[in-house]
Protein backbone atom coordinates (compact mmCIF):
# COMPACT_ATOMS: atom_id res chain seq x y z
CA UNK A 1 0.00 0.00 0.00
CA UNK A 2 1.25 3.56 -0.91
CA UNK A 3 0.36 6.73 0.38
CA UNK A 4 -0.55 9.60 -2.27
CA UNK A 5 -2.58 12.74 -2.00
CA UNK A 6 -6.01 12.75 -3.56
CA UNK A 7 -6.91 16.75 -5.14
CA UNK A 8 -10.33 18.15 -4.67
CA UNK A 9 -12.06 19.88 -7.02
CA UNK A 10 -14.37 21.96 -4.15
CA UNK A 11 -11.27 24.04 -2.88
CA UNK A 12 -11.04 22.09 -0.01
CA UNK A 13 -8.26 20.77 1.72
CA UNK A 14 -6.77 17.04 0.35
CA UNK A 15 -7.32 14.41 2.36
CA UNK A 16 -5.04 11.15 2.54
CA UNK A 17 -6.50 8.04 1.23
CA UNK A 18 -4.44 4.75 1.43
CA UNK A 19 -4.93 2.98 -2.84
CA UNK A 20 -3.02 -0.62 -3.81
CA UNK A 21 -0.34 0.79 -5.94
CA UNK A 22 2.26 -1.46 -6.94
CA UNK A 23 6.20 -0.30 -6.72
CA UNK A 24 7.70 -1.90 -9.33
CA UNK A 25 11.95 -2.44 -9.27
CA UNK A 26 11.81 0.12 -12.19
CA UNK A 27 10.79 2.80 -9.64
CA UNK A 28 7.28 3.11 -10.95
CA UNK A 29 3.83 2.57 -9.67
CA UNK A 30 1.01 0.80 -11.40
CA UNK A 31 -2.21 2.89 -11.42
CA UNK A 32 -5.36 0.71 -9.83
CA UNK A 33 -7.74 -0.97 -12.20
CA UNK A 34 -10.54 0.96 -12.92
CA UNK A 35 -12.93 -1.04 -10.35
CA UNK A 36 -10.71 0.24 -7.48
CA UNK A 37 -10.78 3.56 -8.50
CA UNK A 38 -14.38 3.99 -8.19
CA UNK A 39 -15.05 0.98 -5.62
CA UNK A 40 -15.88 3.77 -2.86
CA UNK A 41 -17.26 6.16 -5.01
CA UNK A 42 -20.34 3.47 -5.36
CA UNK A 43 -22.01 2.96 -2.13
CA UNK A 44 -25.29 3.98 -1.59
CA UNK A 45 -25.67 4.18 2.05
CA UNK A 46 -23.28 7.47 2.26
CA UNK A 47 -24.49 9.52 -0.47
CA UNK A 48 -26.26 12.35 1.08
CA UNK A 49 -25.58 11.41 4.33
CA UNK A 50 -24.02 14.21 6.41
CA UNK A 51 -21.27 13.13 8.68
CA UNK A 52 -21.21 14.27 12.24
CA UNK A 53 -17.71 16.26 12.78
CA UNK A 54 -16.52 19.19 11.31
CA UNK A 55 -12.80 17.73 10.47
CA UNK A 56 -12.32 15.19 7.75
CA UNK A 57 -12.37 11.68 9.03
CA UNK A 58 -9.67 8.81 8.69
CA UNK A 59 -10.38 6.48 5.30
CA UNK A 60 -11.06 3.37 7.13
CA UNK A 61 -13.85 1.18 6.94
CA UNK A 62 -15.11 1.37 11.29
CA UNK A 63 -14.39 5.18 11.20
CA UNK A 64 -17.12 5.12 7.95
CA UNK A 65 -19.47 2.87 9.87
CA UNK A 66 -19.35 4.71 13.33
CA UNK A 67 -20.03 8.23 10.80
CA UNK A 68 -23.24 6.44 9.50
CA UNK A 69 -24.83 5.13 13.23
CA UNK A 70 -25.12 8.55 14.39
CA UNK A 71 -28.67 9.42 16.15
CA UNK A 72 -30.99 10.76 14.49
CA UNK A 73 -30.96 13.51 16.81
CA UNK A 74 -27.56 14.49 16.57
CA UNK A 75 -28.14 14.94 12.56
CA UNK A 76 -31.35 17.36 12.86
CA UNK A 77 -29.04 19.16 15.30
CA UNK A 78 -26.46 19.87 12.83
CA UNK A 79 -26.24 23.29 10.98
CA UNK A 80 -25.72 22.59 6.87
CA UNK A 81 -22.40 23.87 7.37
CA UNK A 82 -21.11 20.77 9.53
CA UNK A 83 -23.42 18.47 6.94
CA UNK A 84 -21.02 19.25 4.09
CA UNK A 85 -18.99 16.37 2.76
CA UNK A 86 -14.92 16.41 3.46
CA UNK A 87 -14.99 13.75 0.58
CA UNK A 88 -14.51 13.66 -3.15
CA UNK A 89 -16.84 10.60 -3.28
CA UNK A 90 -20.26 12.31 -1.35
CA UNK A 91 -22.15 14.31 -3.27
CA UNK A 92 -22.00 18.23 -2.15
CA UNK A 93 -25.78 19.47 -1.32
CA UNK A 94 -27.42 22.38 -3.91
CA UNK A 95 -26.93 26.00 -2.79
CA UNK A 96 -30.79 26.65 -2.06
CA UNK A 97 -30.29 23.87 0.98
CA UNK A 98 -28.00 25.62 2.82
CA UNK A 99 -29.17 29.13 2.81
CA UNK A 100 -32.47 28.35 4.43
CA UNK A 101 -35.29 31.46 4.30
CA UNK A 102 -36.68 30.29 8.01
CA UNK A 103 -34.23 29.04 10.48
CA UNK A 104 -36.42 28.24 12.96
CA UNK A 105 -38.79 26.26 11.46
CA UNK A 106 -38.26 22.54 11.37
CA UNK A 107 -38.81 21.17 7.86
CA UNK A 108 -37.27 17.98 6.07
CA UNK A 109 -34.18 18.87 4.35
CA UNK A 110 -34.30 18.41 0.31
CA UNK A 111 -33.05 15.35 -1.35
CA UNK A 112 -29.42 16.75 -2.45
CA UNK A 113 -29.46 16.92 -5.96
CA UNK A 114 -27.26 14.42 -8.00
CA UNK A 115 -23.98 15.88 -9.70
CA UNK A 116 -21.11 14.46 -11.32
CA UNK A 117 -18.90 13.06 -9.31
CA UNK A 118 -14.75 13.28 -9.96
CA UNK A 119 -12.35 11.12 -8.38
CA UNK A 120 -8.72 12.72 -8.72
CA UNK A 121 -6.04 10.37 -8.29
CA UNK A 122 -2.66 11.18 -8.71
CA UNK A 123 0.28 8.57 -10.13
CA UNK A 124 4.11 9.22 -9.81
CA UNK A 125 6.28 7.44 -12.38
CA UNK A 126 10.25 7.39 -12.11
CA UNK A 127 12.29 9.81 -9.55
CA UNK A 128 9.44 12.45 -8.66
CA UNK A 129 11.49 15.48 -7.30
CA UNK A 130 13.19 15.38 -11.01
CA UNK A 131 9.33 15.17 -12.79
CA UNK A 132 8.59 18.60 -15.24
CA UNK A 133 5.10 17.40 -16.69
CA UNK A 134 1.88 16.89 -15.64
CA UNK A 135 -0.70 14.87 -17.77
CA UNK A 136 -3.96 14.31 -16.67
CA UNK A 137 -6.61 12.14 -17.91
CA UNK A 138 -10.48 12.14 -18.10
CA UNK A 139 -11.84 8.55 -17.76
CA UNK A 140 -15.26 7.47 -17.61
CA UNK A 141 -17.76 7.70 -14.67
CA UNK A 142 -15.86 10.78 -13.29
CA UNK A 143 -12.39 9.15 -12.86
CA UNK A 144 -9.39 11.90 -13.09
CA UNK A 145 -6.25 10.86 -13.26
CA UNK A 146 -2.88 13.21 -12.80
CA UNK A 147 0.04 11.66 -13.60
CA UNK A 148 3.86 13.21 -12.72
CA UNK A 149 6.16 12.22 -15.46
CA UNK A 150 9.29 13.17 -17.20
CA UNK A 151 8.65 14.86 -20.98
CA UNK A 152 12.04 13.18 -22.29
CA UNK A 153 11.21 9.90 -21.22
CA UNK A 154 7.66 10.47 -23.37
CA UNK A 155 8.64 12.82 -26.11
CA UNK A 156 11.60 9.60 -26.43
CA UNK A 157 9.06 6.62 -26.41
CA UNK A 158 5.97 8.32 -27.68
CA UNK A 159 5.48 10.22 -31.26
CA UNK A 160 1.98 11.38 -29.71
CA UNK A 161 3.55 13.03 -26.96
CA UNK A 162 6.71 14.36 -28.68
CA UNK A 163 4.22 16.13 -31.02
CA UNK A 164 2.38 17.37 -28.19
CA UNK A 165 5.80 18.82 -26.24
CA UNK A 166 7.02 20.23 -29.43
CA UNK A 167 3.65 21.94 -29.98
CA UNK A 168 3.52 23.84 -26.74
CA UNK A 169 6.31 24.07 -25.50
CA UNK A 170 7.04 25.10 -22.70
CA UNK A 171 4.31 23.12 -21.28
CA UNK A 172 4.26 22.06 -17.89
CA UNK A 173 0.50 20.18 -18.44
CA UNK A 174 -0.94 18.11 -20.88
CA UNK A 175 -4.87 17.00 -20.83
CA UNK A 176 -5.85 13.77 -22.41
CA UNK A 177 -10.05 14.42 -22.40
CA UNK A 178 -12.52 11.19 -23.30
CA UNK A 179 -9.72 8.34 -22.42
CA UNK A 180 -11.91 5.13 -22.79
CA UNK A 181 -9.08 2.71 -20.69
CA UNK A 182 -7.58 5.31 -18.40
CA UNK A 183 -6.04 1.93 -16.32
CA UNK A 184 -4.01 0.55 -19.04
CA UNK A 185 -3.45 4.02 -20.40
CA UNK A 186 -1.39 4.64 -17.01
CA UNK A 187 0.33 1.54 -17.43
CA UNK A 188 1.03 2.36 -20.75
CA UNK A 189 3.47 5.10 -19.93
CA UNK A 190 4.59 3.40 -17.11
CA UNK A 191 6.43 1.08 -19.39
CA UNK A 192 8.05 3.67 -20.83
CA UNK A 193 10.18 3.54 -17.86
CA UNK A 194 10.93 0.15 -18.12
CA UNK A 195 14.34 -1.13 -19.48
CA UNK A 196 12.64 -4.14 -21.11
CA UNK A 197 9.07 -4.14 -21.81
CA UNK A 198 8.91 -7.36 -22.88
CA UNK A 199 9.65 -9.08 -19.85
CA UNK A 200 7.24 -6.91 -18.08
CA UNK A 201 4.35 -8.50 -20.03
CA UNK A 202 5.39 -11.98 -19.50
CA UNK A 203 2.92 -11.91 -16.31
CA UNK A 204 0.04 -10.43 -18.67
CA UNK A 205 -2.53 -12.16 -20.47
CA UNK A 206 -3.90 -12.20 -24.04
CA UNK A 207 -6.71 -9.86 -23.42
CA UNK A 208 -4.88 -7.21 -21.45
CA UNK A 209 -1.92 -7.59 -23.69
CA UNK A 210 -4.13 -6.31 -26.54
CA UNK A 211 -5.92 -3.36 -24.78
CA UNK A 212 -2.05 -2.66 -23.92
CA UNK A 213 -0.95 -3.03 -27.63
CA UNK A 214 -4.34 -0.74 -28.16
CA UNK A 215 -3.08 2.13 -26.53
CA UNK A 216 0.73 1.78 -27.69
CA UNK A 217 -0.23 2.18 -30.82
CA UNK A 218 -2.57 5.21 -30.15
CA UNK A 219 0.79 7.14 -28.28
CA UNK A 220 3.21 5.56 -30.94
CA UNK A 221 5.02 3.85 -28.32
CA UNK A 222 6.83 1.38 -31.05
CA UNK A 223 9.02 -0.44 -28.52
CA UNK A 224 6.03 -1.60 -26.48
CA UNK A 225 4.15 -2.53 -29.97
CA UNK A 226 6.97 -4.75 -30.90
CA UNK A 227 7.13 -6.00 -27.33
CA UNK A 228 3.23 -6.62 -27.91
CA UNK A 229 4.01 -8.43 -30.75
CA UNK A 230 6.50 -11.06 -29.95
CA UNK A 231 4.43 -11.90 -26.93
CA UNK A 232 1.37 -12.17 -28.70
CA UNK A 233 3.18 -14.33 -31.68
CA UNK A 234 5.11 -16.39 -28.63
CA UNK A 235 2.25 -17.48 -26.33
CA UNK A 236 -1.21 -19.55 -26.81
CA UNK A 237 -4.37 -18.28 -27.72
CA UNK A 238 -6.89 -20.12 -26.03
CA UNK A 239 -10.93 -20.15 -26.97
CA UNK A 240 -12.18 -16.92 -28.05
CA UNK A 241 -8.67 -15.58 -27.91
CA UNK A 242 -7.83 -16.03 -31.62
CA UNK A 243 -10.34 -13.78 -33.28
CA UNK A 244 -10.04 -10.88 -30.66
CA UNK A 245 -6.07 -11.05 -31.69
CA UNK A 246 -6.76 -10.94 -35.39
CA UNK A 247 -8.87 -8.61 -35.51
CA UNK A 248 -6.39 -6.35 -33.12
CA UNK A 249 -3.67 -6.94 -35.50
CA UNK A 250 -5.34 -6.32 -38.87
CA UNK A 251 -6.47 -3.07 -37.45
CA UNK A 252 -2.90 -1.93 -36.91
CA UNK A 253 -1.20 0.82 -38.96
CA UNK A 254 2.52 0.96 -38.82
CA UNK A 255 3.27 -2.42 -37.46
CA UNK A 256 2.28 -4.56 -40.85
CA UNK A 257 5.87 -6.00 -41.34
CA UNK A 258 6.18 -7.06 -37.76
CA UNK A 259 2.58 -8.32 -37.09
CA UNK A 260 2.96 -10.60 -40.88
CA UNK A 261 4.64 -13.97 -39.05
CA UNK A 262 2.25 -13.37 -35.79
CA UNK A 263 -0.30 -13.87 -39.01
CA UNK A 264 1.13 -16.88 -40.51
CA UNK A 265 -0.13 -18.73 -37.30
CA UNK A 266 -3.85 -18.22 -38.93
CA UNK A 267 -3.31 -17.94 -42.50
CA UNK A 268 -0.68 -19.31 -45.53
CA UNK A 269 0.87 -17.90 -48.74
CA UNK A 270 1.73 -20.82 -50.03
CA UNK A 271 -0.09 -21.69 -53.03
CA UNK A 272 1.60 -25.02 -53.83
CA UNK A 273 -0.38 -27.27 -51.46
CA UNK A 274 -4.08 -25.42 -51.57
CA UNK A 275 -6.50 -26.32 -49.30
CA UNK A 276 -8.22 -28.52 -51.18
CA UNK A 277 -5.65 -30.50 -52.10
CA UNK A 278 -4.93 -30.70 -48.05
CA UNK A 279 -8.91 -31.74 -47.87
CA UNK A 280 -8.64 -35.12 -50.18
CA UNK A 281 -5.60 -36.14 -48.45
CA UNK A 282 -7.22 -35.67 -45.14
CA UNK A 283 -10.10 -37.67 -46.72
CA UNK A 284 -8.20 -40.12 -48.11
CA UNK A 285 -6.54 -41.00 -44.95
CA UNK A 286 -9.93 -41.60 -42.89
CA UNK A 287 -11.17 -43.88 -45.73
CA UNK A 288 -8.33 -45.78 -46.20
CA UNK A 289 -7.66 -46.61 -42.18
CA UNK A 290 -8.70 -49.85 -40.86
CA UNK A 291 -8.13 -49.50 -36.95
CA UNK A 292 -11.49 -49.12 -35.92
CA UNK A 293 -11.09 -46.47 -32.93
CA UNK A 294 -9.06 -43.85 -35.15
CA UNK A 295 -11.08 -44.05 -37.75
CA UNK A 296 -14.26 -43.54 -35.52
CA UNK A 297 -13.08 -40.79 -33.87
CA UNK A 298 -11.80 -39.17 -37.02
CA UNK A 299 -14.66 -40.13 -39.07
CA UNK A 300 -16.64 -38.41 -36.59
CA UNK A 301 -15.00 -35.26 -36.04
CA UNK A 302 -14.32 -34.33 -39.62
CA UNK A 303 -18.12 -34.98 -40.16
CA UNK A 304 -18.43 -32.29 -37.54
CA UNK A 305 -16.24 -29.33 -38.38
CA UNK A 306 -18.30 -30.15 -41.18
CA UNK A 307 -21.46 -29.13 -40.08
CA UNK A 308 -20.13 -26.61 -37.57
CA UNK A 309 -19.21 -24.91 -40.92
CA UNK A 310 -21.36 -25.38 -44.05
CA UNK A 311 -20.04 -22.36 -45.45
CA UNK A 312 -16.59 -23.75 -45.79
CA UNK A 313 -15.68 -23.66 -49.41
CA UNK A 314 -18.88 -21.98 -50.45
CA UNK A 315 -18.30 -19.83 -52.94
CA UNK A 316 -16.80 -20.04 -56.16
CA UNK A 317 -14.36 -22.80 -57.60
CA UNK A 318 -13.52 -23.61 -53.72
CA UNK A 319 -16.94 -25.32 -53.35
CA UNK A 320 -16.99 -27.03 -56.70
CA UNK A 321 -13.68 -28.47 -55.87
CA UNK A 322 -14.59 -29.73 -52.56
CA UNK A 323 -17.80 -31.28 -53.77
CA UNK A 324 -15.67 -32.75 -56.78
CA UNK A 325 -13.40 -34.25 -54.58
CA UNK A 326 -15.87 -35.78 -51.97
CA UNK A 327 -18.06 -37.28 -55.50
CA UNK A 328 -14.54 -38.75 -56.13
CA UNK A 329 -13.88 -40.33 -53.18
CA UNK A 330 -17.60 -41.94 -53.83
CA UNK A 331 -17.08 -43.49 -57.03
CA UNK A 332 -14.12 -44.85 -56.04
CA UNK A 333 -15.46 -46.50 -53.10
CA UNK A 334 -18.80 -47.76 -54.55
CA UNK A 335 -15.91 -49.65 -57.46
CA UNK A 336 -14.58 -51.06 -54.59
CA UNK A 337 -17.52 -51.95 -52.86
CA UNK A 338 -19.16 -53.56 -56.27
CA UNK A 339 -15.90 -55.35 -57.19
CA UNK A 340 -16.30 -56.65 -53.49
CA UNK A 341 -20.09 -57.95 -53.95
CA UNK A 342 -19.45 -59.79 -57.09
CA UNK A 343 -16.12 -61.62 -55.20
CA UNK A 344 -18.64 -62.14 -52.22
CA UNK A 345 -21.25 -64.03 -54.63
CA UNK A 346 -18.85 -66.40 -56.75
CA UNK A 347 -19.89 -69.09 -54.70
CA UNK A 348 -17.18 -71.52 -56.52
CA UNK A 349 -14.29 -69.04 -55.58
CA UNK A 350 -16.15 -68.30 -52.59
CA UNK A 351 -15.54 -71.81 -51.30
CA UNK A 352 -12.05 -72.27 -52.50
CA UNK A 353 -11.44 -68.96 -50.17
CA UNK A 354 -9.61 -69.66 -46.63
CA UNK A 355 -11.70 -68.68 -43.20
CA UNK A 356 -9.00 -65.57 -42.83
CA UNK A 357 -9.39 -64.37 -46.83
CA UNK A 358 -13.54 -64.79 -46.24
CA UNK A 359 -13.01 -62.69 -42.89
CA UNK A 360 -11.10 -60.21 -44.35
CA UNK A 361 -13.22 -59.60 -47.41
CA UNK A 362 -16.21 -59.18 -45.61
CA UNK A 363 -14.61 -56.52 -43.60
CA UNK A 364 -13.55 -55.06 -46.54
CA UNK A 365 -17.14 -54.71 -47.54
CA UNK A 366 -18.06 -53.43 -44.24
CA UNK A 367 -15.15 -50.89 -44.14
CA UNK A 368 -16.18 -49.52 -47.84
CA UNK A 369 -19.93 -49.41 -46.94
CA UNK A 370 -19.13 -47.26 -44.01
CA UNK A 371 -17.26 -44.77 -46.19
CA UNK A 372 -20.16 -45.06 -48.96
CA UNK A 373 -22.30 -43.62 -45.37
CA UNK A 374 -19.58 -41.17 -44.21
CA UNK A 375 -19.58 -39.59 -47.75
CA UNK A 376 -23.32 -39.73 -48.29
CA UNK A 377 -23.93 -37.47 -44.88
CA UNK A 378 -20.99 -35.29 -46.06
CA UNK A 379 -23.03 -34.61 -48.90
CA UNK A 380 -26.44 -33.80 -47.76
CA UNK A 381 -25.92 -32.09 -44.62
CA UNK A 382 -23.86 -29.61 -47.21
CA UNK A 383 -27.15 -30.14 -49.65
CA UNK A 384 -25.35 -31.27 -52.72
CA UNK A 385 -26.69 -34.96 -53.23
CA UNK A 386 -28.15 -34.14 -55.99
CA UNK A 387 -25.99 -36.00 -57.95
CA UNK A 388 -25.69 -38.80 -55.38
CA UNK A 389 -28.96 -40.09 -55.29
CA UNK A 390 -28.40 -39.92 -59.76
CA UNK A 391 -25.37 -42.20 -59.18
CA UNK A 392 -26.93 -44.29 -56.02
CA UNK A 393 -30.42 -44.76 -58.28
CA UNK A 394 -28.02 -46.37 -61.22
CA UNK A 395 -26.70 -48.98 -59.15
CA UNK A 396 -29.02 -52.11 -60.01
CA UNK A 397 -26.48 -54.84 -59.85
CA UNK A 398 -25.09 -54.10 -56.47
CA UNK A 399 -28.93 -54.46 -55.42
CA UNK A 400 -29.20 -57.35 -57.52
CA UNK A 401 -25.83 -58.59 -55.47
CA UNK A 402 -27.20 -57.25 -52.53
CA UNK A 403 -29.12 -60.69 -50.70
CA UNK A 404 -25.99 -62.73 -51.76
CA UNK A 405 -23.71 -60.41 -48.72
CA UNK A 406 -24.64 -61.34 -44.83
CA UNK A 407 -26.73 -58.95 -43.49
CA UNK A 408 -24.37 -58.09 -40.67
CA UNK A 409 -21.66 -57.14 -43.25
CA UNK A 410 -23.96 -55.23 -45.97
CA UNK A 411 -26.77 -53.88 -43.32
CA UNK A 412 -24.31 -49.95 -43.86
CA UNK A 413 -25.21 -50.18 -47.30
CA UNK A 414 -29.07 -50.18 -46.37
CA UNK A 415 -27.75 -47.53 -44.40
CA UNK A 416 -27.06 -45.49 -47.46
CA UNK A 417 -30.07 -45.67 -49.10
CA UNK A 418 -31.88 -44.65 -46.04
CA UNK A 419 -29.76 -41.49 -45.22
CA UNK A 420 -30.09 -40.44 -49.42
CA UNK A 421 -34.26 -41.50 -48.81
CA UNK A 422 -34.10 -38.71 -45.72
CA UNK A 423 -32.19 -36.39 -47.90
CA UNK A 424 -34.82 -36.35 -50.75
CA UNK A 425 -37.62 -36.25 -48.01
CA UNK A 426 -35.78 -33.66 -45.78
CA UNK A 427 -35.45 -31.18 -49.20
CA UNK A 428 -31.48 -31.85 -48.77
CA UNK A 429 -31.67 -33.43 -52.09
CA UNK A 430 -33.46 -31.94 -55.30
CA UNK A 431 -33.46 -34.89 -57.71
CA UNK A 432 -35.81 -35.31 -60.77
CA UNK A 433 -38.76 -37.10 -60.21
CA UNK A 434 -37.50 -40.04 -62.50
CA UNK A 435 -34.13 -40.17 -60.21
CA UNK A 436 -36.65 -40.49 -56.92
CA UNK A 437 -38.85 -43.23 -58.53
CA UNK A 438 -35.72 -45.35 -59.52
CA UNK A 439 -34.18 -44.97 -56.09
CA UNK A 440 -37.47 -46.40 -54.40
CA UNK A 441 -37.52 -48.99 -57.49
CA UNK A 442 -33.73 -50.12 -56.72
CA UNK A 443 -33.19 -49.73 -52.76
CA UNK A 444 -36.90 -49.71 -50.76
CA UNK A 445 -36.79 -53.90 -51.15
CA UNK A 446 -33.20 -54.18 -49.88
CA UNK A 447 -34.24 -51.98 -46.94
CA UNK A 448 -37.14 -53.32 -45.84
CA UNK A 449 -34.77 -56.70 -46.30
CA UNK A 450 -32.53 -55.46 -43.36
CA UNK A 451 -34.40 -53.50 -41.59
CA UNK A 452 -34.76 -55.27 -38.48
CA UNK A 453 -31.30 -56.05 -38.27
CA UNK A 454 -31.12 -52.09 -38.47
CA UNK A 455 -33.14 -51.67 -35.87
CA UNK A 456 -31.57 -53.87 -33.02
CA UNK A 457 -27.22 -53.71 -34.70
CA UNK A 458 -27.05 -50.22 -35.32
CA UNK A 459 -26.73 -47.73 -32.71
CA UNK A 460 -27.59 -44.68 -34.66
CA UNK A 461 -30.47 -45.62 -36.59
CA UNK A 462 -33.32 -43.68 -35.89
CA UNK A 463 -36.25 -45.30 -36.71
CA UNK A 464 -38.77 -42.65 -36.62
CA UNK A 465 -36.59 -39.95 -39.06
CA UNK A 466 -35.83 -42.72 -41.68
CA UNK A 467 -39.58 -43.46 -41.83
CA UNK A 468 -40.56 -40.17 -42.10
CA UNK A 469 -38.13 -39.32 -44.69
CA UNK A 470 -38.92 -42.81 -46.59
CA UNK A 471 -42.41 -41.64 -46.39
CA UNK A 472 -41.86 -37.76 -47.82
CA UNK A 473 -39.59 -39.08 -50.65
CA UNK A 474 -42.97 -41.53 -51.87
CA UNK A 475 -45.34 -38.74 -50.93
CA UNK A 476 -43.84 -36.67 -53.88
CA UNK A 477 -44.04 -38.50 -56.89
CA UNK A 478 -47.13 -38.87 -59.16
CA UNK A 479 -50.18 -40.49 -57.51
CA UNK A 480 -50.17 -43.62 -59.04
CA UNK A 481 -46.69 -44.43 -58.39
CA UNK A 482 -47.48 -43.53 -54.64
CA UNK A 483 -50.07 -45.78 -55.23
CA UNK A 484 -47.58 -48.69 -56.58
CA UNK A 485 -44.88 -48.42 -54.01
CA UNK A 486 -47.35 -48.18 -51.04
CA UNK A 487 -49.46 -50.83 -52.09
CA UNK A 488 -46.20 -52.89 -52.47
CA UNK A 489 -45.26 -52.09 -48.80
CA UNK A 490 -48.75 -52.57 -47.50
CA UNK A 491 -48.25 -56.13 -48.70
CA UNK A 492 -44.87 -56.27 -46.99
CA UNK A 493 -46.24 -54.78 -44.02
CA UNK A 494 -48.86 -57.44 -43.17
CA UNK A 495 -46.32 -59.78 -43.27
CA UNK A 496 -42.82 -58.67 -41.23
CA UNK A 497 -44.85 -56.32 -39.06
CA UNK A 498 -42.23 -54.88 -37.32
CA UNK A 499 -39.55 -55.84 -39.77
CA UNK A 500 -40.86 -53.66 -41.99
CA UNK A 501 -40.49 -49.27 -42.02
CA UNK A 502 -44.46 -48.29 -40.52
CA UNK A 503 -45.05 -45.84 -43.57
CA UNK A 504 -48.75 -45.57 -42.27
CA UNK A 505 -48.44 -41.23 -42.41
CA UNK A 506 -47.68 -41.73 -46.09
CA UNK A 507 -50.36 -43.92 -46.68
CA UNK A 508 -52.81 -41.68 -44.96
CA UNK A 509 -51.98 -38.74 -46.95
CA UNK A 510 -51.95 -41.09 -49.80
CA UNK A 511 -55.30 -42.63 -49.22
CA UNK A 512 -56.52 -38.76 -48.36
CA UNK A 513 -55.44 -37.35 -51.52
CA UNK A 514 -57.15 -40.71 -53.37
CA UNK A 515 -60.36 -41.21 -52.08
CA UNK A 516 -61.13 -38.04 -49.83
CA UNK A 517 -60.27 -35.44 -52.18
CA UNK A 518 -59.40 -36.17 -54.91
CA UNK A 519 -58.00 -32.87 -57.00
CA UNK A 520 -58.31 -34.32 -60.60
CA UNK A 521 -61.53 -34.38 -62.63
CA UNK A 522 -62.96 -37.57 -62.25
CA UNK A 523 -64.32 -39.37 -65.87
CA UNK A 524 -67.36 -38.19 -66.90
CA UNK A 525 -67.85 -35.13 -64.51
CA UNK A 526 -68.24 -31.43 -65.11
CA UNK A 527 -66.02 -29.87 -63.03
CA UNK A 528 -63.26 -30.91 -60.59
CA UNK A 529 -63.87 -31.57 -57.28
CA UNK A 530 -61.79 -28.90 -54.90
CA UNK A 531 -60.76 -28.96 -50.97
CA UNK A 532 -63.68 -28.06 -48.83
CA UNK A 533 -65.65 -29.11 -51.11
CA UNK A 534 -66.25 -32.72 -49.24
Amino acid sequence: MAEFKIGRLDGQPPRIRNVPIAVTPEGFWCCPSQAALQKTAKSPNQQGRPRGGASPAPSKASSVQRAQTISSEKRAQSTPARSRTNSDEQICPPPDAVSAPDPPKVAPAPAPEKRPKQHKISVGFGQLDTSDLKVVLYGKEGVAVKMIVHKNILAENSTFFADRISRQSPVSLLEVPDCEDVEIYVETVGLMYCKDVKQRLIKQNVPRVLRILKVAESLGFHACIMSCLDYLEAVPWVGDEEENVVSSIRQLHDEDHRANPLLKRVTSDVLANPPNDTLAHIIDLVLKSSEDRGRREMKSLVLKLFKENNNTYSNGSSADSCVMTLYSCFQNCLESLLALFRQASDLEALAEQSSDDKEQMFRKITLEADNLLWLAEILSDRHAADELTVIWAGQGELAELHPNIPVMHRHLVSCVSARLLVAVGKGEALPSKETRRRLLDVWLQPLMDDYRWLQHGCRWFDRTVVEDGVGQTILTLPLEDQQAVLLAWLGRFLKAGDGCPNLQRAFEVWWRRTFVRPYAELPGSSSASRPGQH
